[in-house]
Parts: structure tokens; sequence; C-alpha cells
């Protein structure tokens, strides 16, 4: 139920712009990109996906300069429009530029919903290939519809609690695309177990309307099951689950572990090693905290170079503050400007 909880709290073609409004700072757009990654999920979510853009102050007056992108993650709950709202996206930035801890970036928050709430960012048949929209739908079309420098040294990768977990496992995977991570009170760290209360109570959901109704906090680990145990001869869920019949099913929960950070990280240390830096962070009042510190070792005992750093607050009540004075500065410092 902790699990749950702290994760609930977080909680190419072309793309057609929906709304935009300027402010003294900078401008945040709204559009819709169309990811060829996600067509064909067997949960019918949809490939026109949200995604929030903020541009700096100069970008409309400097029209012949180009910036450096981050990438930011949101959680399990919150869509890309949530998430923007409780990290005050457009102020933080504008905070950050306006008193010099923070150079102009361009800042997009992509939104990675499904109908069990949360794609994990992961591939999968059920949900759709969500790692496919992040690395290369979305990159692709960001560079090509904005004046990004489209270099991996000045592109950033950042997200919070299941986008935390997100940018963990993307910059495992694709060092050859971003230069910089900063993980925020990232979830889903440590492996799981088939029997626990969560799974218990979501084992006996097989159907779309039974999963639609179950509390939210059920949710979570039916997301888990269609991220990471798809079966797609298994309708109408599609998915396998680590408890049938009252049985673990070790094979399940051995295809989630797979995609635990902390049991993936020794074959990625190689590609762990290219960054120019890494940044974790967590609140001392985070129940997520001890995954995190296990990950900060992980990576202390392999000699990568990384910053972790806590502070006191919870798994969200400082997040719009923790993004304005340390993922803004953190970035500025370590990705290529012009």
């Amino acid at each position: 139920m902790l699990r749950a909880l702290v994760i609930l709290s977080a909680v190419g073609a072309g793309g057609l712009l929906a709304t935009a409004h300027a402010q003294s700072g900078g401008t945040v757009e709204r559009i819709k990109v169309h990811s060829p990654s996600v067509e064909g999920n067997l949960q019918g979510n949809p490939a026109d996906r949200d995604v929030v853009v903020y541009l700096p102050p100069s970008y409309e007056s400097e029209t012949d300069r180009r910036y450096p992108v981050v990438y930011q993650l949101h959680g399990w709950l919150p869509s890309a429009e949530m998430w923007s709202n409780m990290i005050s996206l457009e102020q933080g930035a504008d905070n950050a530029i306006a008193n010099g801890t923070a150079r102009e970036m361009i800042v997009v928050l992509p939104d990675a919903l499904t109908i069990f709430e949360g794609s994990m960012y992961s591939t999968s048949v059920t949900t759709g290939d969500f790692e496919g929209f992040i690395v290369r739908d979305l990159v692709e079309y960001i560079d090509s519809h904005y004046r990004t420098t489209p270099e991996r040294a000045s592109r950033g990768l950042s997200g919070h609690s299941m986008g935390g977990y997100g940018t963990l496992r993307l910059a495992m995977k694709y060092p050859e695309l971003y230069s910089s991570v900063y993980a925020m009170s990232s979830c889903c760290l440590t492996p799981y177990v088939a029997d626990d209360e969560g799974n218990r109570a979501a084992a006996g959901i097989t159907t779309l309307e039974g999963a639609e109704a179950a509390p939210v906090f059920t949710k979570v680990p039916l997301s888990l099951a269609a991220a990471w145990s798809p079966n797609p001869q298994k309708p109408p869920l599609y998915f396998d689950f680590p408890l049938a019949d009252g049985e673990a099913q070790p094979l399940v929960i051995a295809k989630w572990n797979a995609n635990v950070p902390l049991a993936m990280i020794d074959q990625y240390i190689p590609n762990l090693r290219r960054y120019d830096a890494i940044g974790l962070e967590i609140g001392l009042q985070d129940g997520l905290i001890d995954g995190n510190r296990q990950l900060s070792q992980a990576l202390t005992d392999y000699g990568i170079d990384h910053s972790f750093e806590t502070y006191e607050g919870d798994h969200t009540n400082r997040v719009a503050e923790r993004f304005e004075q340390a993922v803004m500065p953190f970035f500025s410092e370590h990705l290529a400007f012009e």
C-alpha cells in the first residue's frame, strides 16, 4: 500500500497547436504529437499525445537562437497538464531565469497516461510503446518543430516519481540521446513480491469495467502488469498477473523485477558512465527514500559520479520549489548552450 500511495501522490507525424499564452517571461504551448510507437496498442490508448512546451523569454524575439531541451516526465496519476501546474512550470522557469539561477532553455512535458493511469514509460503491446514515444517520436518532433540544439550535449531528461523511474530507465538505455539526467523522488526502484496487499486486491479483476471501477490504489498493480507482463492472448485485460487463483506466478514477478532499476543497473554501467551529470533527490519524509538511497549507493559502489540530495519534505509538497531551485539550475550548469 505504501508503494501505491507514494506513486499516486506523484500522481513522427505532425502536431496541432491547441493553445498558447504569452506572459512577460516565457511562453507555454499545448500541442498534440502523434506517436507511431503508441499506435495499435491493445488498450486503445490514443497515439495523439498531449505535450506541454515551455519556450523561454527570448524565443520569439531572437529568431536565430537555438536552445537546449529538458524533457520532464510526470508521475503515475498526473497528466502532463496536471504536472505543469504542480511544478508551476511557467512561473518556476521564468523565476529561475529572471533571478539568474538558470539559463534559457526549452522544457517539454509529454503526457504518458493510459487507461490504467500510468505507462511506466515502458514498451508493451498492451499499453503501447511509451518508451519509443519519449526517445524517438517526441525528440524527433521537438527537434523538427522548435529551435532546439539537436545534440546530445544539449538534451536533458528529468522526472518525478513514475517519471523519476522513467528518467532512470531511459537514461540506462539511451545514453546517446541525453547528456544529463535528474531523477526526483523516483518510485519503483526495488524488487516486487507476488503476494502483497496491492496484488491481492487487484488479482480478482478480470474485466475492463472492473478495472475502471477499481479503487485508485488497486489500479497501480494493474498498470505494472499492463506495462511489464503483457499477454496479447489474454483478453480483455491483455496481461498476466503475479497472482492467479491465489498462487504466485514466478515468471510474471520475474518479468516485473526485470524492469526494476536496482535489478537492471549492473547491465548498464557502461552507459551510465557516459553521462556528464546524474542527479538524484528525495524528501526526507518520502516513503521512497530507502530505495533512492540504495540506488545512490549502487552508483557510488561502481564509482559513477553523481549527486544525491535530500531535503525536508514529503513526496509532493515541495515539487514546484525543487523544479525552480534545483532542476532548472542543474541543467543550466550541465547542458551545452550556444
